[in-house]
């Protein structure tokens, strides 16, 4: 029988919120991304404008901010001498997420995805069309490559934490 501690449910929760970080990062790059990739600009900029606007919703905020906030959590609750490994591997994690995933967000999806928002589609030529999609489209995919990396690794190292002995 299982006897979970209020630190294993706060590092299961952490893990839940990174893969599911990992999942929707993981579905752009290999899915939407590659789509919309295959539509006209005016196409493609409406359909990231309408997506940037969605994501914006308590669901996706409790995944994104959640795992911020778990992983420093996990790993502060695991911290005791001797320090364990599985200490270092939420360390791991939780720098890897905010560096990688939350600080790529900030810095640099967010503020394309603010500029897009401010593009005024329908008075736009077929050429300014052209050109906004050439500053978004290919910076974004690559920053959210880093992310998706990024929250991919931070989530291979919580599980590798659930893995580890726990400390005594």
């Amino acid at each position: 029988m299982f006897h979970f501690t209020i630190t294993d449910v706060v590092v299961l929760s952490a893990a839940v919120a990174t893969g599911l970080m990992a999942g929707l990062f993981y579905a752009y790059s290999f899915s939407v991304s590659p789509g919309l990739a295959r539509v006209s600009d005016a196409a493609y900029l409406a359909a990231m404008q309408a997506i940037n606007r969605a994501i914006l919703n308590p669901v996706f905020f409790a995944g994104f901010l959640g795992a911020l906030v778990l992983l420093p959590l996990s790993t502060w609750l695991q911290y005791g001498q001797p320090v364990s490994a599985r200490f270092w591997l939420l360390l791991g994690a939780a720098v890897v997420y905010t560096v990688g995933v939350f600080g790529v967000t900030g810095l640099g999806n967010v503020p394309l995805n603010d500029a897009l928002e401010a593009f005024d589609l329908s008075s736009a030529t077929a050429d300014e069309l052209a050109a906004m999609r050439t500053r978004f489209e290919s910076p974004w995919n690559r920053l959210n490559a880093v992310r998706t990396l990024s929250a991919v690794l931070s989530e291979l190292l919580v599980t590798a934490a659930l893995l580890s002995p726990k400390p005594l």
